[in-house]
């Protein structure tokens, strides 16, 4: 299972709904082939991070951060420049907003590259339950139609004013796996590229099939009208997006609901909404990538089946069960070698154009406006909204202590757990604030580098396709991976015990992977949770526990949400061991791999999908759920009829009280049966005397072991107050140094005229910041020729001459078979420095 991938890259976090877990790609050229401009590579090498004065200082450069909303930009820019706020967080990609921010003497941005918006569809039907109403999107025929009845060469220039670049994949364009498969995507471009009398035959042939009839050129059903309910997110060009795909509804034939909402309004339909009520047909998605991807290829489990979220609307997909299979095996990295892989992803990026459950419509060039002594770590995806190194590196340069006031479009959108809580940016931002994992990626390459960590051991199966990068991981091979007797296998929820690999399996299980992560000897000493109490081993079999239970039916807690992310993840999971409590050695044993070895550990620590929770705390809510008082997720509150769960604001709170009250009292805790063994009467005395005196000075019960915690939230009046983590252990420096990305510029140069059936050499210049890319820092140059009809006539790879000197030879072979007439030839870079692509192309004619 991804689900910390997910968060992470996946995948993924909602930007309104911008994307978890993930998270959230500048490219301005209209060209299928995304080309990072110049301009904005010079405007990205400029964000360089200085480093700190040395000081003594720990956890945060500020004191205190306090967050309010805007919904808009132009007026969050205005704001800025009178210094009522200091910074905006979030994907602008308004042009006359970017001009305006240019011209400031006063302003700076940090672009990203991670933005991206898409169409949602609700797959319920074909009639909804709730409203007797007709849904031709319940009908995958009619989604994938979609893919043609949109312009998105229009919405990317015109409405984007050219700050985005068309897309069609779950890819991110600047990205190594759309570089990887630019071959693949391109003919799916072509494919479905836009074509309005195409979508109108599909829906023509279709809609009669489920009982519509068109009347006058107007789609009816029981003598109404088929009216399509657009949900339309109206704080940024979204509305613009919305009004244009109802349009071209309309001319074909459809009646259009124009329904408009803010993030917090819109919610409660799309995501925690039960969809055959039939409130929405389309909602205008918008995600942010929040750090950089590695591997994209968990984006198609999370975005078009129900292993993606335990929201109703995710549990309502339903796959084809080859295309549900092949987003299994992308979800646990089910494959021997990359050629393997890329077979999976271009037949999955295939069908998932036939499954449509969305389509994505542009990759936006956003930008992030603050005051000029602003400085932070922004991340080349997320911006500084979704980037993990904010918390740490934000300050006003050459200064400590302070406070700043920073805006968002929405404020607390979502109830706040962290199991199953909001996904939204604007709440993911500051939760990420709060609470820490064990590694951070790092914002450039999206490796993952040790936090609490000290060092793992990463052992793979014998030919395996895992590389390793960074020296805090041992990586080796073996022939075959045993699984101890020992190792706890599974999770028995009516006893309420870890299962072992003896007790599961009658014969000893291989793994294709094993990992071993060291954590510090001074761990349980140096990190402490919020309310004071240290953290401890029990708040780590907390994070083993929850994985289990709550996919299970025999738990008092069981979750039906949860079963199909739990399949998922326990079809490679063999086996997990604490080897040693003091210091905390963890063993796990898994068929599910990464490419780098960096990624390959289980490191159990207790973050969850959406927040770190200590064992204390989650402790409340699980007891809250038994009694089924609240629920985790929106589904479940759903089924129910209960309160979603937050531990910061709203009715719940009563609810985590009185709970609290009773644990105070009684002493007795959820999964005593195990985590009894390893958390003793005394700690669990002193956890919840510390989380009482917490809620009594702050009114809440969110606590984490990050750099902030959080002073007070005011979902009414949007705002939220968060305080530097006195007790934090780190230097405030630790994080310094953080430069400019190396993205590599390319220049294409060679013969303008190429006669056919002779062989043509282009040259490629790669460079960064004028000087010659190293070979030994490219992983790939690969080529692609683009024939006169527009398709791929030719891929190969580019050769190296020297350091910064590449060759793209077509061979008499190749040019034969192109037909005279304009091609181009697109030359494609994959760095080990950053894992944004560089792009480059030159156009020539080919004849007789």
């Amino acid at each position: 299972m991804r689900s910390t991938l997910r968060l992470l890259i996946a995948l993924l976090v909602i930007a309104g709904l911008v994307a978890s877990c993930t998270p959230r790609t500048v490219e301005v050229e209209k060209e299928v082939i995304k080309e990072v401009p110049k301009e904005v590579v010079k405007e990205v090498e400029k964000l360089v991070t200085p480093t700190p004065v040395p000081s003594t200082r720990t956890g945060a450069w500020l004191d205190t951060i306090v967050v309010v909303e805007e919904p808009s930009a132009d007026a969050a820019v205005s704001r800025l420049e009178t210094g009522d706020i200091d910074g905006y967080w979030y994907s602008v990609s308004n042009p006359a907003v970017f001009k305006k921010v240019k011209a400031s003497p006063n302003l700076k941005y940090y672009q990203a590259f991670g933005s991206y918006n898409e169409l949602t569809f609700n797959p319920a039907g074909p009639v909804f339950e709730g409203s007797g109403k007709l849904n031709p999107f319940a009908v995958p025929a009619m989604r994938e139609a979609m893919n043609w009845l949109i312009d998105r060469q229009y919405i990317a220039s015109e409405i984007m004013g050219g700050l985005a670049s068309a897309r069609w994949t779950p890819f991110n364009n600047a990205s190594g796996d759309y570089a990887k498969l630019a071959d693949v995507a391109r003919k799916l471009e072509l494919k479905y590229a836009y074509d309005q009398n195409k979508a109108k035959a599909v829906f023509d042939a279709e809609m009669p099939k489920i009982g519509a009839t068109l009347t006058n050129g107007k789609w009816t059903y029981k003598g109404e009208p088929v009216e399509i309910i657009l949900l339309i997110r109206n704080e940024d060009e979204r509305k613009a997006i919305g009004d244009y795909a109802a349009k071209v509804l309309e001319d074909i034939g459809f009646t259009c609901v124009r329904d408009y909402k803010k993030a917090a309004d819109a919610s409660p339909i799309w995501m925690s909404g039960n969809p055959p009520d039939g409130k929405f047909h389309i909602y205008t998605g918008g995600w942010v990538t929040t750090a950089v991807p590695r591997d994209l290829g968990g984006n198609l489990p999370y975005f078009y089946t129900d292993m993606g979220l335990a929201s109703p609307l995710w549990q309502a997909y339903k796959n084809t069960p080859e295309f549900y299979d092949l987003c299994q095996k992308l979800d646990n990295n089910d494959f021997t070698s990359l050629d393997e892989r890329a077979e999976l992803l271009s037949k999955a990026l295939e069908l998932s154009f036939e499954d449509s459950n969305r389509i994505w419509l542009v990759d936006r060039a956003s930008f992030s406006p603050v005051l000029k002594d602003n400085i932070v770590a922004a991340d080349l995806y997320g911006g500084i909204s979704g980037a993990w190194l904010w918390p740490v590196t934000i300050q006003r340069e050459g200064q400590e202590g302070g406070s700043m006031t920073i805006a968002q479009p929405s404020i607390l959108t979502e109830p706040w757990n962290p199991l199953n809580g909001t996904n939204w940016i604007y709440d993911m931002t500051w939760i990420r604030g709060t609470g820490e994992m064990a590694y951070v990626p790092d914002p450039y390459t999206g490796l993952y580098l040790p936090r609490r960590v000290e060092r793992a051991e990463v052992t793979v199966q014998e030919g395996l396709p895992v590389g390793k990068t960074l020296d805090w991981v041992d990586l080796k091979f073996a022939a075959k991976i045993e699984v101890p007797g020992d190792a706890w296998a599974d999770w028995d929820a009516k006893e309420q015990r870890f299962l072992t690999a003896s007790e599961v399996y009658t014969e000893t299980q291989t793994a294709l992977r094993k990992s071993v992560v060291y954590y510090p000897a001074d761990l349980y000493d140096k990190v402490t949770w919020h309310d004071g109490s240290k953290f401890s081993i029990g708040d780590v079999v907390m994070a083993m526990i929850v994985q289990f239970d709550r996919a299970k039916k025999d738990s008092p807690v069981y979750d039906k949400s949860q079963e199909a992310t739990f399949k998922s993840f326990m079809s490679a999971f063999k086996g997990v061991k604490i080897v040693s409590q003091k210091p905390l050695v963890i063993e796990t044993y898994s068929d599910l791999y990464y490419l780098d070895a960096e990624w390959c550990n289980n490191f159990w620590w207790p973050y969850y999908l959406q927040g770190e929770g200590s064992w204390h705390a989650l402790a409340l809510g699980l007891l809250a759920e038994e009694k089924q008082e609240a629920a985790f997720t929106a589904a479940k509150a759903k089924d129910l009829e209960v309160e979603w769960l937050s531990y910061i604001a709203g009715p719940t709170i009563e609810v985590l009280k009185k709970q609290l009250a009773a644990v105070v009292e009684s002493g007795e805790i959820p999964y005593k049966a195990t985590l009894g063994k390893f958390v003793s009467a005394d700690e669990i005395k002193a956890r919840f005397d510390n989380l009482n005196t917490w809620f009594g000075r702050r009114g809440h019960f969110w606590i984490g072991t990050g750099p902030f915690y959080l002073e007070r939230a005011f979902p009414v009046e949007g705002t939220l107050v968060l305080r530097r983590y006195v007790a934090y252990p780190d230097s405030a420096s630790r994080w310094a140094g953080y430069s400019g990305p190396m993205i590599a510029q390319v220049d294409v140069s060679g013969p303008s005229r190429v006669t056919i059936g002779q062989e043509a050499v282009f040259e490629a210049e790669i460079t960064f910041d004028g000087q010659p890319y190293l070979t030994a820092d490219l992983e790939q140059v690969k080529f692609l020729v683009l024939d006169a009809k527009g398709e791929v006539a030719h891929v190969d790879a580019a050769k190296a001459v020297a350091d910064g000197k590449w060759t793209a030879t077509l061979s008499k072979e190749v040019t034969a078979k192109l037909a005279a007439g304009s091609n181009k030839l697109e030359v494609i870079v994959v760095s080990r420095k950053v894992a944004v692509p560089g792009f480059g192309s030159i156009q020539f004619v080919t004849a007789p």
